[in-house]
């Protein structure tokens, strides 16, 4: 592993415990409380564990600036902000009103993805680990249509309360999202040295073609994984609208994505790939990739 994603496990945990250790004593603080006001419990403590994350977080990258080098502290502070995403949603998971689980699942999802990418990324890729790595900043499409999910998320919630409730379709959303990250994240370990968030346009010397394991049910066993997962997110928070947009946006992304990988793939291996594709699906729907 590259020293960075050292730098960024720890910075994950610290900010997790930490995190941790101030939910239990928010709940400590703000049990005689609760007892008296019932009906107002949850909504209080989602309330409190919201604000007390954020003032964590900003504290604690405060701190690390102080003790960062800039390219240590853009590390751990992408890391801080997701370990305290990642205990965020446990807490709102766990320890608010049922009305909130889903969102709580949503953001440990969220939380989860992008840092696990980081770090499989500084075991299999060093020498190509960044800041990118993180895929926090993907593109503009992605952060606008992430702001657009909570923004329906929160206007249905206002509107139909209970409409955020039916648990048996998150969990088919949860599941889907775990299953996502299991595809995904197994595709990355078993391509190792070959795999990269970046199209190639050059083959380097010890790129292999990887036809093995994951990679003998479908030929893109990475992108099924995040394409089944993005949709998920969305059944999660019970986002009707949002589930059928970002089906259609990541299927679009998908079918051009693959086109032009297997461009540079035909011309890296050849006959090579041109076997491997007659024998292989590409794993998404409807989606078959360049053919000569």
């Amino acid at each position: 592993m590259h020293t960075y994603g050292k730098i960024g496990c720890c910075s994950f945990v610290v900010a997790v415990i930490l995190h941790l250790c101030t939910t239990v004593f928010i709940c400590l603080y703000l049990h005689p409380v609760e007892v008296a006001h019932q009906e107002e419990k949850h909504t209080i403590g989602l309330h409190y564990i919201t604000v007390s994350s954020f003032v964590l977080l900003a504290v604690s990258c405060l701190i690390s600036r102080l003790l960062f080098q800039e390219q240590h502290y853009q590390i751990v502070w992408r890391s801080l902000l997701l370990g305290i995403g990642q205990a965020l949603g446990i807490t709102i998971a766990l320890r608010c009103s049922a009305n909130y689980t889903s969102l709580g699942w949503y953001i440990l999802i969220m939380s989860f993805f992008h840092f696990s990418e980081f770090v499989i990324t500084s075991v299999i890729r060093p020498q190509n680990l960044s800041l990118e790595s993180f895929l926090l900043n993907h593109s503009k499409a992605y952060g606008i249509a992430a702001l657009i999910s909570w923004i329906e998320y929160w206007t249905e919630f206002w509107l139909f309360p209970g409409f955020k409730n039916a648990y048996w379709i998150s969990m088919l959303g949860l599941l889907l999202c775990i299953g996502g990250e299991i595809l995904r994240k197994t595709a990355m370990l078993t391509a190792f040295h070959n795999f990269d968030h970046l199209i190639r346009t050059r083959r380097e010397e010890q790129h292999q073609l990887v036809t093995t394991g994951i990679y003998s049910l479908c030929r893109h066993p990475s992108y099924v994984g995040w394409f089944y997962w993005s949709i998920g997110t969305q059944i999660i928070l019970c986002n009707p609208l949002c589930a059928v947009a970002y089906t259609f946006a990541s299927w679009k992304f998908f079918h051009e994505r693959v086109f032009e990988e297997e461009v540079t793939l035909l011309h890296f291996f050849g006959r090579d790939y041109v076997a491997y594709q007659s024998k292989v699906p590409t794993g998404l729907p409807f989606i078959h990739g360049y053919n000569m």
